[in-house]
């Protein structure tokens, strides 16, 4: 039988005082609720109460029993009281995984947004570029740059990431500026070296052209690759997020800004479509907006 069913029938009988309300209150039989009771004395082999045809009360046994057993109960339907709500009010903590180069003023603005916007959520932010498994390390949501996103997770696509071949001024004072994507395959490189970019594909008036480039410096991170493009190491590709006030403010220069090249989808993926909490799906809708609203 049902153990957590047979303790709400012996917390019932002994709040009714009678097995006859109890199964009327429950649903059940009288029969069927006398079951429950005797199921539970025979688990933990001990009377639990005693009754004729008038009246039952507690042993001393069941007293103590009904104490516990009261208090369990409690202490489950409080937790799923806690965890209803949570399906639809944004509270508690929401981990998220996401790439390191994600630690630019217009992501970090973002989520401040989203705190003021939802005050009971708390954010832990882990930044990583590898691929991180959210059931085992415990994410509720991963916001991931892919061309081929994983087919085991649910997936949201959010925007379209550009990524630009770039170079610091001085580095352009020194070298040239390459007109062409012959001319920018005989530069220093600085690359990322947790996902390949040797070869990238440039397109211009429909003539696609292929850029080889031979990397002096590979980095795991792309937050030390934009500083080592500043410091004039070399050209390299970086995500527009990350550079655009470096464009803007001088201390980078776009380059082969006529052809069209890299562009990545950002997704928002997550495990369990059926149960998704609210902290989870407001994240999701709020970075829908944002996302939206910088294109």
């Amino acid at each position: 039988m049902d153990t957590l069913l047979s303790l709400k029938v012996f917390r019932e009988v002994v709040q009714q005082g009678s097995f006859t309300r109890a199964a009327d209150k429950l649903g059940i039989s009288n029969a069927m609720a006398s079951k429950h009771v005797s199921h539970l004395e025979s688990s933990i082999q001990a009377k639990l109460l005693q009754r004729n045809s008038r009246n039952l009360h507690l042993t001393e046994a069941g007293e103590e029993y009904y104490r516990q057993c009261s208090y369990a109960l409690e202490t489950l339907e409080s937790a799923a009281e806690k965890a209803a709500g949570g399906a639809d009010t944004p509270q508690g903590l929401l981990r998220i995984t996401m790439p390191q180069w994600f630690a630019t003023p217009r992501v970090s603005n973002w989520l401040a947004e989203y705190r003021r916007l939802y005050p009971e959520v708390a954010l832990e932010l882990a930044l990583a570029n590898r691929q991180t498994d959210l059931i085992a390390d415990g994410f509720d949501l991963a916001l991931r740059v892919s061309k081929e996103p994983n087919p085991s997770l649910i997936v949201k696509p959010l925007a379209d990431i550009r990524f630009f071949l770039v170079a610091a001024p001085d580095y352009l004072r020194r070298h040239g500026v390459p007109a062409t994507v012959a001319e920018a395959a005989q530069h220093q490189a600085v690359l990322p070296s947790y996902t390949d970019m040797s070869c990238v594909e440039f397109t211009r008036n429909g003539h696609t052209e292929i850029l080889e480039l031979n990397a002096n410096i590979y980095s795991d991170n792309t937050l030390m690759c934009r500083k080592m493009i500043q410091a004039g190491c070399g050209i390299g590709y970086l995500p527009e997020w990350t550079v655009c006030n470096d464009l803007s403010e001088g201390k980078l220069v776009r380059l082969l800004p006529d052809y069209q090249t890299l562009t990545v989808k950002l997704y928002a993926a997550y495990v369990d479509r059926a149960f998704l909490s609210a902290k989870v799906r407001s994240m999701i809708d709020f970075l829908v907006t944002k996302t939206q609203e910088a294109e």
